[in-house]
């Protein structure tokens, strides 16, 4: 079984390769990354901090932009797209099965994934240490969080993209479904958390119902762990009271059961795809 699932996946990091995904991830990665450890870094010794904390603290409002829609964009046509060159019936006809199929194809793009994110933090961090020396390596920590946070994150995202690649008929759908959701649960979500907090004013709703609605959402659970355990949350987000009062295993738990959530939804949607 895992001899299938390894093959499978080699053969799905190869086409990301020659479809230019694993080129445009990293450059995209490294570029922002790049960008944000040469300017967010500035105020680092007014706040009395090191810098590359700094620079992580500046890097996570990044990544839960960046990481969920490159995750997204890598995914959303794994299976429609399949299903539409005529390639599904052909890979289900082989001793493959579709929850072999559909592991191998995300620990391909996992791999994509978490080479972008290490390849991009590893910039920020040689920039952070260039400016400001060796004793800037007491981030370090909080960069390694950041890194493996970011691939449970890239792995919550590719494998809803697989299933909105499941629900869609068409790959033209499958991508509209992934912005969408990339929009609800990154955008519109906070947004509708704040407009629920300002009607409520300090009631029920604020105090007891809206720290766990944060932590049911991974990107916000993602920003809320890295934040509160950067010791830079008030230089990098409006997110700085609920980072501070909500117990850190509460996102930890969310970013760790998400990715199998979603594997499980996938994995279910699949199913019912005909071939």
């Amino acid at each position: 079984m895992f001899g299938r699932i390894l093959s499978t996946a080699r053969i799905e990091f190869a086409i990301a390769v020659r479809n230019r995904w694993v080129a445009i991830s990293v450059a995209m990665m490294m570029m922002f990354s790049l960008v944000l450890s040469v300017a967010g870094s500035a105020p680092s010794g007014d706040l009395g901090i090191d810098r590359l904390s700094v620079t992580v603290a500046s890097l996570t409002s990044l990544s839960v932009y960046l990481v969920p829609l490159i995750a997204l964009l890598i995914s959303f046509d794994a299976i429609a797209g399949e299903a539409e060159r005529g390639t599904l019936p052909l890979h289900l006809t082989y001793p493959l099965g579709r929850g072999e199929l559909l592991f191998g194809k995300l620990l391909a793009q996992l791999a994509v994934v978490a080479l972008a994110v290490l390849l991009g933090y590893a910039v920020a961090a040689v920039v952070a240490v260039w400016g400001g020396g060796l004793q800037e390596l007491a981030g370090l920590p909080a960069l390694v969080r950041l890194i493996w946070t970011s691939v449970l994150l890239g792995a919550v995202f590719l494998s809803l993209g697989h299933l909105m690649s499941c629900m869609a008929r068409r790959p033209s759908g499958a991508a509209g479904m992934a912005i969408g959701l990339w929009l609800v649960a990154i955008v519109l979500y906070d947004l509708g958390l704040l407009a629920a907090i300002v009607a409520d004013d300090g009631g029920a709703f604020t105090t007891r119902i809206f720290p766990w609605l944060l932590v049911a959402n991974p990107a916000d659970a993602f920003r809320i762990f890295n934040l509160a355990a950067s010791g830079a949350v008030g230089a990098a987000s409006g997110l700085s009271g609920a980072a501070n009062t909500i117990a850190q295993w509460k996102p930890l738990l969310s970013l760790v059961l998400w990715p199998v959530l979603a594997a499980l939804l996938a994995r279910a949607a699949f199913q019912r795809v005909q071939p």
